[in-house]
């Protein structure tokens, strides 16, 4: 059989409300005490009887901490709120200079490509004097920067071709110790059929067999450059 709907209304009976009130007050606070258990959350109630009796319940910490927290949360959202209807007077501050740099820019960009400002027309001949007299500056300055990295390119190596050529020599000393050049000598036939041994030396023996980059290098750069 299927139980009705059951009309919620007072209790007229003073007595039979007092049981009710004590029956229904234990049960919610037992819900309460069950969802914050279950479900870990902090839950805060206050029952104030019919003849003004308090009844509270605050699963975790205290009451008074809970009623802070509440304000704290009802005081977040309504600044939230009140932001977003009406931004503070600094937002507007700052949108009004981001718009005058925005402006600033823009015009700077017309002058760059012989453009007036926008709404003011082309630029005048004075102005494009000045702006051609900035271009040659500008244009001074990047050959100078230029020319400066270039020139600590051409230096740094100079500084790699000293390196290799003392490199170059200490092998070539290296080779002819190890070839022994120092004791042995060409052996040369006179007309008279004898054979002439002349001594050699390392620089007779470097001459002969050069094992230098200045080729490579001249090649590499050409001989304009001047760095030989």
């Amino acid at each position: 059989m299927v139980r009705g709907k059951v009309q919620l209304r007072r209790v007229e009976n003073p007595v039979h409300r007092q049981v009710t009130f004590c029956k229904r007050r234990a049960g919610l606070l037992k819900k309460a005490r069950e969802l914050s258990v279950l479900c870990d959350a902090d839950i805060g109630i206050m029952i104030f009887s019919a003849h003004g009796k308090l009844y509270e319940l605050a699963t975790k910490g205290t009451m008074e901490g809970l009623i802070k927290r509440y304000k704290m949360a009802s005081e977040e959202g309504q600044n939230y709120v009140s932001a977003a209807v009406n931004p503070p007077q600094d937002y507007e501050r700052e949108i009004f200079r981001l718009k005058q740099q925005i402006n600033v820019l823009q015009n700077s960009l017309g002058h760059l490509f012989g453009e007036g400002s926008p709404g003011h027309g082309q630029m005048s001949l004075d102005e494009l004097y000045i702006l051609e007299r900035h271009l040659e500056i500008w244009m001074d300055h990047i050959r100078t920067m230029k020319m400066q990295i270039m020139l600590q390119e051409i230096q740094s190596l100079k500084n790699k071709e000293g390196i290799l050529k003392a490199t170059n020599e200490f092998l070539q000393e290296k080779i002819v110790e190890q070839n022994g050049l120092y004791d042995v000598a060409p052996m040369m036939v006179q007309p008279n059929g004898h054979f002439d041994m002349s001594p050699i030396t390392v620089a007779d023996y470097m001459n002969a067999y050069p094992l230098t980059i200045q080729d490579q290098f001249n090649n590499f750069w050409g001989p304009e450059t001047g760095f030989s």
